[in-house]
């Protein structure tokens, strides 16, 4: 089975200058939680959830002022829609992440890979082992 057959087509990006704050609020209008960031239309980081209170109200920013670039998590893993599957599966347990962006051989976001993705399509032994492996405390 390929990534292509189970992710989650026509993401949500946004560029690396959106406000934090209107990060946060296509989140929470279009019930997700991580958003690729996008240069010239390529992928340059991802941004979380955990990176928005992490990374902009736990530190204490002005949150005024602070934008995709200043919290996104730079290089963001990413697989092809062509990759198999199993392949998309192993890297997201050893990287313990619980989404991939899918992009074009341009680097252009294509959609996305999540475990929810791969909760509904495979076997449920198959996805409680990711589940796990991604949900393990990082050492």
């Amino acid at each position: 089975m390929k990534v292509k057959d189970i992710m989650h087509k026509g993401a949500q990006f946004v560029e690396q200058n959106t406000p934090v704050k209107e990060i946060a609020k296509k989140m929470r209008d279009f019930d997700i939680g991580a958003i690729p960031v996008t240069a010239k239309g390529h992928i340059v980081g991802m941004i979380t959830d955990r990176d928005l209170t992490c990374r902009a109200l736990a530190d204490g920013s002005d949150l005024s002022q602070l934008t995709a670039k200043d919290v996104m998590t730079k290089n963001a893993i990413c697989c092809a829609p062509e990759d198999e599957i199993d392949s998309a599966v192993e890297m997201m347990e050893a990287k313990k992440i619980r989404r991939l962006a899918v992009t074009d051989t341009h680097h252009a976001v294509l959609g996305m890979l999540s475990l929810g993705d791969i909760s509904t399509r495979l076997s449920k032994q198959a996805s409680g082992e990711v589940l796990r492996a991604v949900s393990a405390h990082h050492v």
